[in-house]
């Protein structure tokens, strides 16, 4: 049995309108590839939004079991009209819940992790002929919970379910024509990519690009999930990700602006071995991401360190980091939020020297000043004023997108 699973993202499912679009669309594909396919779903439109401020009008801090079965279900509602749009045009499809689907959790609610997945049901049911629906985003606990993977998670619900069907590749479908060399809303010149490594892709999302969920890319390169990513709204051919590109890889192949960043600065730190650990253990304990990290020069016995973190994670940060620096004796603590990350990402700078030179002196040419920089492989992160973001993100495109 050949098995195509789709994912269709919120914005394609925001109306009802959209909904019977989107059917339609299924159910042609269905017939043109003579295949079986698997629908995952995002809610429509915003509707996780209008229920996290729902929740929020109603407790300080919702969050945990109850916040898990209120938000699952706008994914359920999306899966279940999309059954009856489908069963509309004289097609039998089936909606399931994600613990219907056998997708089974740990325990963590509102980021739980994917265990494993029990696809007996979902293969009945296509052996019956139905297309199935499954509610994005979603599991079930080993103890019966219905918990949540984490916003944007039904990319991760997609490829964790083409991974245990053994699809022939997974098609992630929203309002984008394909993974861009940058954000078209902010540079016009933006051109959709044809093909892209997995690796390039995790640096892109990691960098803060809308492009896709990291985790389900690092579950697609781990478990060689062939990817397609394209729109809902077009029959253009989206973007293919896959192991390796072309041979003679573009030096660059997206650049990235990320203006929901903020740097905490810890000062006066001991140079000694073990601070660093106790920092930034500390951190990680509390369940926060460290991006960027930078050490400035020892001078008798100390030294400033510097990092950086999602913004929404900022209160938490700074209550952890005033408390672990009067546990190693360092000195105050300060964040910056007027801060913006520009990225240059492609698996093409491991043979091209000077990129990094090129990008440095775009920067100066047009009067920006770097607060940070960060290098791998295949990126190379600067942090800048948040006011000059998008005019770095501009002239860093000019310069290396032909």
């Amino acid at each position: 049995m050949k098995i195509i699973v789709q994912k269709y993202g919120g914005s394609s499912l925001a109306t009802a309108e959209k909904i019977k679009n989107i059917a339609k669309r299924i159910v042609a594909s269905q017939r043109r590839a003579k295949t079986s396919l698997v629908i995952v779903v995002s809610a429509m439109g915003t509707t996780t939004n209008r229920l996290i401020n729902l929740a929020n009008t109603l407790s300080k801090s919702p969050q945990g079991r109850e916040l898990d079965r209120l938000l699952s279900t706008g994914e359920e509602v999306s899966s279940s009209l999309l059954a009856l749009a489908i069963k509309s045009l004289g097609k039998p499809a089936l909606s399931l819940t994600g613990a219907e689907a056998g997708i089974i959790t740990d325990q963590i609610h509102t980021k739980a992790k994917i265990l494993l997945i029990d696809p007996r049901r979902i293969k009945r049911e296509l052996k019956r002929g139905k297309i199935v629906i499954v509610a994005g985003f979603q599991g079930i606990s080993q103890k019966g919970e219905i918990t949540t993977l984490g916003r944007g998670a039904s990319d991760l619900s997609a490829v964790a379910l083409a991974k245990s069907l053994n699809a022939k590749r997974c098609e992630i479908f929203s309002d984008v024509k394909g993974i861009c060399t940058t954000d078209p809303a902010i540079v016009k010149e933006a051109k959709k990519i044809p093909s892209i490594s997995y690796d390039e892709v995790l640096e892109i999302a990691g960098c803060g690009a809308q492009v896709m969920h990291g985790r389900s890319v690092e579950l697609a390169k781990k478990f060689r999930v062939p990817l397609l990513v394209g729109s809902s709204f077009s029959k253009e051919k989206g973007t293919i990700i896959k192991d390796k590109t072309s041979v003679e890889a573009p030096c660059v192949s997206g650049v990235t602006l990320n203006e929901k960043e903020v740097k905490i600065s810890i000062f006066r730190v001991l140079d000694r071995p073990g601070i660093a650990a106790k920092i930034f253990g500390s951190i990680a304990k509390n369940g926060i991401n460290v991006d960027m990290i930078v050490q400035n020069v020892s001078k008798e016995g100390y030294t400033d360190l510097s990092f950086t973190v999602s913004i929404d994670n900022l209160e938490e940060t700074v209550k952890v980091t005033k408390r672990i620096a009067l546990v190693i004796g360092a000195g105050k603590v300060s964040f910056d939020k007027d801060i913006a990350r520009v990225s240059i990402i492609g698996l093409g700078m491991q043979s091209h020297p000077g990129i990094a030179a090129r990008m440095f002196s775009v920067l100066a040419k047009n009067r920006i000043n770097i607060k940070m920089i960060t290098t791998s492989e295949i990126k190379i992160s600067t942090v800048v004023p948040k006011k000059d973001g998008k005019k770095s993100l501009r002239a860093v495109h000019k310069e290396f997108i032909e």
